[in-house]
């Protein structure tokens, strides 16, 4: 089976540390290192955190490099009232032996992709944060950021209301000219950047049912992720009356894994950096522009088949075993319906 190599851009946040579950516990993927940016929590505290998700998975061999610690341009709005005060569900966990290395996320990142390419393998930036260390890798080091295989970003949103503004999704809201400049990029290369936005990702809930299941189903695992998300299910319970929590990040690593779980279209998409839509992905659906596509805009996907390969990685299950789950699934579409 051949390796893909990827970096893990985040900012662990809850639903960040589920998406890094998945990418360590999927053989498809080779994890060059994860680069924290400041986002749902501060740079420092994200990187803390993503080493607390390598202890529980026996991973501290996975290095973490600690990246931009504010916007380029705007003032830093973290996301804890979403996260907690630890970033991390307010689980409070000890943190992990060992410090993150030296080296910044940027210089990694740039180091990285250009040895994956002079090699041959190529190395794809899988982005679950603000994309503020793609943007400085770009403004430093323009020539490794044309090197990247793909980026899939977990961000934007296209017909689905914004989560921090009636139109804005948070990673693009909390830097907006580092996203603008990233889309603006990439149409200038000619690369399609993957827009995992929140059409696709709000249909990804963690309900209770499916907690319960995970812990029947891999105790300790289970008992993990009960631990990180207790404060989400209580955000969402207290914003939204959802029973249940979105994970918005997981499917963004779940569709580089398998392309057949989300689908949609090809359009050139901008992102507004000022006024009252700040963070705003403008996707010119109708083709006004007659500009050349730099993003895939994500519309649908297969809620099933997503938790069926987060769930059977995550738990070291196969999909078969999962015999309870397609029951769960539906059982929740009907209290939608309800």
């Amino acid at each position: 089976m051949e390796q893909r190599h990827v970096i893990l851009d985040c900012d662990p946040g809850i639903d960040d540390s589920l998406a890094i579950m998945l990418a360590l516990s999927s053989p498809e993927l080779l994890v060059e290192g994860i680069t924290v940016v400041c986002g749902n929590c501060p740079a420092e505290m994200g990187a803390g955190n993503a080493r607390k998700v390598l202890r529980h998975l026996g991973r501290l061999d996975v290095p973490v490099f600690q990246g931009e610690e504010r916007p380029l341009r705007r003032e830093y709005v973290s996301a804890l009232d979403t996260h907690g005060a630890d970033g991390l569900g307010e689980s409070f966990l000890p943190p992990a032996d060992g410090p993150v290395q030296e080296l910044g996320a940027v210089e990694f990142m740039a180091r990285t992709i250009r040895a994956r390419s002079e090699d041959g393998s190529g190395c794809s930036v899988i982005a679950l944060g603000p994309m503020t260390n793609l943007a400085r890798l770009i403004q430093r080091d323009p020539e490794a950021f044309s090197m990247i295989r793909e980026i899939v970003s977990m961000g934007g949103n296209f017909r689905s209301h914004g989560n921090c503004s009636p139109v804005a999704e948070y990673n693009y809201w909390a830097d907006p000219d580092a996203a603008a400049l990233v889309y603006e990029t990439a149409a200038a290369l000619g690369k399609k950047i993957v827009m995992v936005g929140l059409d696709v990702t709000r249909q990804i809930v963690l309900t209770p049912d499916l907690l319960a299941y995970m812990k029947r189903l891999q105790p300790e695992t289970g008992q993990f992720v009960q631990a990180i998300t207790k404060f989400y299910y209580d955000f969402h319970w207290e914003w939204e009356h959802l029973i249940g929590c979105v994970i918005n990040d997981p499917l963004a690593v779940a569709y580089f894994l398998d392309r057949s779980l989300c689908s949609g279209f090809e359009a050139y998409t901008a992102v507004e950096t000022r006024g009252i839509s700040i963070g705003q992905t403008v996707v010119d659906s109708m083709g006004f522009w007659k500009k050349p596509a730099n993003a895939l805009v994500l519309t649908h996907t297969d809620v099933l088949g997503f938790f069926r390969l987060f769930l059977s990685r995550i738990l070291g299950r196969r999909e078969e075993e999962l015999d309870l789950l397609e029951q769960l699934i539906s059982d929740r579409k009907k209290d939608e319906n309800r």
